[in-house]
């Protein structure tokens, strides 16, 4: 996806929660759950593996803000957060972007396994 034609790019200032001068916090515009929150660098490039060091301590530490901002807002009792790196992954974005997303309590009835589901018949390795 070229940037010109990233969405994440083209985001209005609106959708903007936090951010530092390369990275931004915004929240997703498809929610899995309450709160769901997307840390995304401001330089398009779709891998993770291909952020430089100053940008991976930005996202981290935006990533620990906005767990900040959530728990205060919402009170979650969980975190699940990932990464689809790469279209195998299921990357549908080709800017890179981690996912927060908030759990509670019941919204589903066997939590365990968290993201392992991706892959469900491989998810559950307990008795």
């Amino acid at each position: 996806m070229e940037e010109m034609s990233c969405p994440f790019c083209r985001l209005p200032s609106s959708r903007l929660v936090a951010g530092d001068d390369l990275a931004l916090v915004v929240r997703d515009g498809f929610p899995v759950s309450l709160g769901h929150t997307l840390i995304l660098p401001r330089r398009h490039f779709g891998s993770f593996f291909e952020a430089t060091e100053a940008e991976r301590a930005s996202l981290l530490r935006l990533l620990d803000e906005a767990k900040l901002v959530l728990d205060a807002q919402f009170q979650p009792d969980g975190y699940n957060i990932g990464i689809n790196n790469g279209a195998a992954a299921g990357q549908t974005v080709a800017h890179l972007h981690i996912h927060l997303i908030p759990r509670y309590k019941g919204d589903r009835e066997d939590p365990r396994g968290g993201i392992r589901w991706v892959l469900p018949e491989k998810a559950k390795y307990w008795p």
